[in-house]
């Protein structure tokens, strides 16, 4: 069976074209600020956190949602009477505060939005339980607090059994130095990444859509003996007090990428024209090995569609690798010297796996 991501339902080009409508629409950005004592960081427009900036400190924000991993969840849960939303908890957090610090932000609080299409969503008290103390217990993990939310039933919109779960970060990037944007990075910087967990919250839609089509379903068991759905649902690492760490121990981060939507294309998403060449990958999980093999989709393509060990990037010089290494170790978070950013065009050159992204093809915001 020939999977890919648009077959899936999900349509980058589309979706880069409304993107590109949005940031074209000719408004005058920043007009309300006139009367407040913030200014708006227009760079920042477009990258993974919106920043503004007062006199002695610069604030970021950023709204994020899960997407449909809460769908596995919900189909492993007829399969096994488990609630997995403790699990589904933290990955919603964590695609919030994930973004939040790719800017050099430090979390605040963060909002919840779950919208369910029914209140009886909320009438299963374990998998209710669960949703809210996972989500207090993400946001110790990343250390900020949890500022409240909203919980509408939208019936007619959301189906009867389904919630929609997103929410709103805030930030603080103090001292002011810290702000990563990509207007810092140099060719001769290092590529440092961190591993993931596994598949995280990103390319569900086409993982959950293989995994109607398997003869076990979601049950179907990995060589690992562990089901396909448990896998799928494994928590994603919040890196916020890694890279709070980092920043607190002097590492001078050029620029962050959280690692989702385009997999290893993310790794140019800076608006400089650079050629970042990745020497070292790392070992395939068990669950990409997986997935691609009962997808068919070539190295090129998990390589565009998942994370594939690899949650978080980060480039700094090169003097300061050893002290990365050495602080990510200490936070149990694996983390290895990938590549090196080089002058040339825009792409991402995967040289174990003769893989090359060109910018030119896909806008990568």
């Amino acid at each position: 069976m020939k999977l890919n991501y648009k077959k899936s339902g999900v349509d980058y080009k589309i979706l880069d074209k409304i993107k590109r409508l949005a940031q074209s629409n000719g408004l005058k950005t920043g007009f309300n600020f006139n009367n407040t004592e913030f200014n708006e960081i227009v760079g920042s427009r477009g990258e993974s956190a919106y920043v503004l900036e007062t006199k002695n400190c610069y604030y970021a924000m950023v709204t994020e949602g899960l997407g449909t991993k809460n769908l596995i969840a919900d189909e492993m849960g007829k399969l096994t009477g488990k609630s997995y939303y403790l699990g589904i908890a933290q990955d919603t957090v964590a695609a919030i505060v994930n973004d939040l610090i790719t800017v050099g932000a430090t979390p605040l609080t963060i909002s919840a939005y779950w919208a369910v299409g029914d209140t009886n969503w909320w009438s299963y008290k374990k998998r209710a339980f669960d949703l809210i103390s996972g989500w207090r217990k993400a946001c110790d993990i990343a250390h900020c607090g949890w500022g409240g939310g909203e919980t509408p039933t939208l019936k007619g919109i959301i189906k009867k059994r389904a919630i929609d779960l997103a929410g709103a970060g805030y930030g603080i990037i103090k001292p002011k130095e810290r702000l990563a944007r990509g207007n810092k990075l140099k060719a001769g910087d290092d590529i440092i990444m961190f591993e993931s967990s596994g598949i995280h919250a990103n390319g569900l839609t086409l993982a959950r859509k293989l995994g109607y089509k398997l003869t076990d379903g979601f049950s179907t068991k990995l060589p690992s003996r562990k089901m396909y759905g448990e896998e799928l649902l494994i928590p994603t690492i919040i890196y916020s007090r890694l890279i709070q760490e980092l920043l607190d121990s002097g590492i001078d981060i050029h620029y962050m990428v959280n690692i989702t939507g385009h997999g290893w294309r993310k790794l140019m998403r800076a608006k400089k024209n650079f050629s970042y060449i990745i020497n070292l990958i790392a070992p395939t999980l068990p669950i990409f090995t997986f997935i691609q093999k009962k997808s068919g989709l070539s190295d090129e393509e998990m390589y565009a569609t998942f994370n594939m060990g690899a949650g978080f990037a980060i480039f700094i010089k090169s003097d300061q690798v050893n002290k990365v290494l050495e602080i990510s170790n200490k936070h149990k978070i694996k983390s290895w010297l990938a590549g090196k950013v080089q002058t040339g065009k825009k792409q991402v050159s995967i040289k174990p796996l003769n893989i090359v992204y060109k910018g030119s093809d896909l806008t990568i915001r």
